[in-house]
């Protein structure tokens, strides 16, 4: 398993989007597949679902965590280069970024 960290992270931020017509129409197709098969063939196609949802689990679990990473060394990076600035920059940065929300606080 991946980092509990991580896994954690995903648990608490990830919202799933709502599908409810997804999920009425894949529940109305796996009634007919039960009514339609015997039970050897049910049995296998509940298999196949049960695969296929656990692919998509942890392909977003991955997908998360991958965009999360990203985000962290993009932050680390920048971090980074704001650190080897000359301090001159940086104070001119700050300064503009002061004025901006002045103006912003007048308008």
């Amino acid at each position: 398993m991946q980092n509990k960290l991580l896994n954690d992270l995903y648990d608490c931020f990830y919202t799933p989007p709502a599908l409810s017509t997804e999920h009425q129409e894949v529940e109305e197709c796996h009634q007919a597949l039960i009514k339609a098969l015997e039970k050897p063939e049910r049995r296998l196609v509940l298999r196949i679902i049960d695969a296929k949802d656990h692919i998509i689990a942890d392909t977003s679990i991955d997908s998360f965590i991958s965009g999360f990473r990203l985000a962290w060394k993009l932050f680390t990076e920048l971090n980074h280069y704001e650190n080897e600035r000359p301090v001159s920059c940086r104070a001119g940065k700050e300064l503009v970024a002061h004025f901006i929300c002045e103006e912003e606080n007048e308008i």
